[in-house]
């Protein structure tokens, strides 16, 4: 396969995950929000969400202070933020109208549509008259794209590189929301009686709705329950969105995919960048919980976050189109 057209596919299928991902952090956040608080705790959630995606000298060069609809805008419709919705979904759709032969017509018809009925809800300010409404749109569109990709797609090295981009931009996005969300509710909660399960009810129910947002962004909370049937505890959320393989947005899960798709397209100079991914998945697969939180949870996700670069790195250059310098 030619390097232009494996760089396209990879892309298309990574910026449909990112706006996916963006849209599922802005609900979380948008719903917390709604929870009695303090307006400190309010701002801090929007920082929070900006410092995920590295934004927020961004944000506050163009927009100044925080303000939940001047952050929802910048993340939704803004045409200057990379990472935004609006931005992600037209990079997805051109990346796909470059390789539209590649591609089965009901996958570049539901990238074109996409793009198209997104640009109808602007227009509609859907977003701002509902906006859990419109992020439920958005992570469905993404659903259907990932759906109709595996439904209709030959199993051949464009198929994937297209999960390769999915499953590698899920791994980044996943470990950034758990290094920003657990450091966020450490230093308001760790080391007083909310954290160790000894504070006062509206302390402990206070703690009990941000752990489940945290497992909501990742449509996690079912999932736990079924997992641990026992209290929402910050360990078991960190072992189920880092090692729980059977989780399909964990770490371990998507470095699973990352590796088995990597496997599929390798060739002669892809060695180390295939031995790197393997270490990283192994590393998931035998390590246990309480090792990583002795260790520092921190320390390991900025670590993970830093193999994960180099990885993407290694892909572009053994397989795309290599960045310029």
């Amino acid at each position: 396969m030619l390097s232009r057209t494996a760089d396209h596919l990879f892309w298309m299928a990574r910026y449909m995950e990112r706006a996916e991902n963006t849209a599922r952090m802005l609900d979380v956040n948008y719903q917390t929000s709604l929870l009695p608080q303090s307006a400190d705790a309010v701002v801090n959630g929007w920082k929070g969400l900006l410092s995920i995606s590295e934004l927020s000298p961004d944000y506050a060069s163009r927009y100044g202070e925080i303000d939940a609809r001047k952050v929802m805008d910048y993340m939704v419709s803004d045409e200057r933020n990379p990472s935004s919705i609006y931005s992600c979904l037209m990079a997805a759709r051109e990346n796909a109208r470059a390789v539209r032969g590649t591609l089965t017509t009901e996958v570049w018809e539901t990238q074109n549509q996409t793009w198209l009925e997104f640009q109808r809800m602007l227009r509609h300010k859907t977003f701002q008259k509902d906006p859990g409404e419109g992020f439920e749109w958005v992570k469905f569109r993404s659903h259907l794209s990932r759906g109709v990709t595996v439904g209709t797609m030959l199993q051949d090295e464009a198929f994937h590189f297209l999960r390769i981009g999915s499953f590698l931009e899920r791994a980044d996005n996943t470990a950034r929301m758990l290094d920003v969300k657990f450091h966020a509710v450490e230093s308001e909660f760790f080391g007083t009686g909310a954290a160790n399960g000894n504070g006062n009810a509206k302390d402990q129910e206070y703690d009990f709705y941000h752990w489940s947002a945290i497992l909501r962004s990742v449509s996690g909370f079912e999932v736990y329950r079924k997992a641990y049937r026992n209290v929402i505890k910050p360990e078991k959320v960190a072992e189920l969105l880092i090692l729980r393989a059977d989780m399909p947005r964990s770490l371990a899960a998507c470095m699973d995919e990352v590796v088995n798709n990597l496997r599929q397209v390798a060739n002669e100079q892809s060695s180390d960048t295939l031995r790197r991914a393997g270490r990283l998945q192994a590393d998931l697969r035998f390590g246990r919980i309480d090792e990583i939180l002795a260790t520092g949870l921190h320390a390991f996700l900025t670590q993970f976050l830093e193999r994960v670069g180099t990885l993407g790195v290694g892909i572009s250059r053994d397989f795309l189109v290599p960045v310029a310098a």
